[in-house]
């Protein structure tokens, strides 16, 4: 393979004490047709093969250097210090820096051409905030370090899920669906199916926010308001939009067939359904950056973490996305 059309990927483990470490090591055997760098402590992931009873070398990444994928077995890092030794499975908020530098650092590189994409292993919110850093989650971090204007969508084979809202208590949601918030998140949704994903005239699924759609109004207001007049309004500009529709019946394969993607109202209308559908083996997006990014679909597991049982589908997934997405 040409230089040109390898790839160098940054991918950042995520949450030292949990499994983002096993997956990369994991894979360090694996072919790919990417040059990719892991932005983490190489003490960790030295400690952490020890553990798994991996053979992995590790080689420091020289930035500027010549694009070339590295042997197998050998992980190319980007050197990040922890504050202080993690142990598998035991959250450290000492630590929370560190995770966040890993993630400035990899995002540094995107915005300044030295990757030309990132992955994300699983972050612990929990164990951040604790350390006193407000943090909602990767999606809010990267628009506030890029400046963009972020969407998430988590996509599996033959389904795509965008979140009108993302990590909000469920109570705060009505309030924050608004026709500017829609407008931004359907114009961000559509722009990059077609300039991320090739597709011409991106078919789009609009879930209402009540049940049933709110049956005419007897069951909320939301639909008639908000969703839509947005979408009409949008309709009139050439979007291929469809709904609002009830939620318990648009994740129908019927439905599905005859869509590019869903938008949900909130996380988890969206969500049960695609990590039912392909937990495991699906890929978290975030559209609207001036940066490709993609992640696992799965949380820390630090119950697996340093165990050998960490199941690699997702990572591979995400690997595979971020590749297809540079083209």
């Amino acid at each position: 393979m040409s230089q040109a059309a390898i790839r160098r990927i940054a991918y950042t483990p995520g949450e030292p004490a949990g499994i983002g470490a096993d997956l990369i090591l994991a894979l360090a055997d694996a072919p790919q047709d990417i040059e990719l760098v892991v932005v983490a402590d190489p003490a960790l992931l030295e400690a952490r093969a020890a553990m798994l009873g991996l053979s992995v070398a590790i080689e420091i990444f020289a930035p500027g250097s010549p694009i070339r994928v590295p042997d197998p077995g050998v992980l190319r890092v980007q050197p990040v210090a922890l504050a202080r030794p993690a142990q598998a499975g035991r959250l450290d908020p000492a630590n929370a820096e560190y995770v966040l530098e890993t993630l400035r650092q990899a995002i540094d590189g995107c915005l300044q051409g030295e990757f030309h994409a990132m992955v994300t292993g699983p972050v612990h919110k929990g164990v951040i905030n604790e350390a006193g850093v407000r943090f909602t989650g990767h999606t809010e971090f990267l628009a506030e370090r890029t400046g963009g204007d972020p969407v998430m969508v988590l996509a599996t084979d033959g389904l795509r899920v965008a979140l009108a809202t993302t990590h909000l208590p469920l109570r705060g949601v009505p309030d924050a669906i608004t026709p500017v918030t829609l407008e931004r998140v359907l114009r961000v949704l559509d722009g990059d199916l077609r300039r991320r994903f090739g597709l011409a005239e991106p078919r789009i699924l609009v879930c209402g926010l009540n049940p049933h759609a709110g049956e005419g109004g007897h069951l909320g207001w939301e639909e008639i308001e908000v969703i839509e007049p947005t979408l009409e309004r949008l309709r009139g500009e050439g979007l291929q939009l469809e709904g609002p529709l009830p939620a318990d019946t648009l994740f129908t394969p019927p439905n599905l067939a005859r869509a590019d993607a869903v938008l949900a109202m909130y996380h988890d209308q969206g969500l049960t359904v695609l990590k039912h559908k392909g937990f495991g083996r699906a890929v978290n997006i975030t559209l609207g950056l001036p940066i490709i990014r993609t992640s696992v679909d799965h949380g820390t597991a630090l119950d697996l973490a340093g165990g050998g049982k960490a199941a690699t589908g997702s990572l591979m997934t995400a690997l595979d996305t971020a590749l297809r997405m540079t083209r």
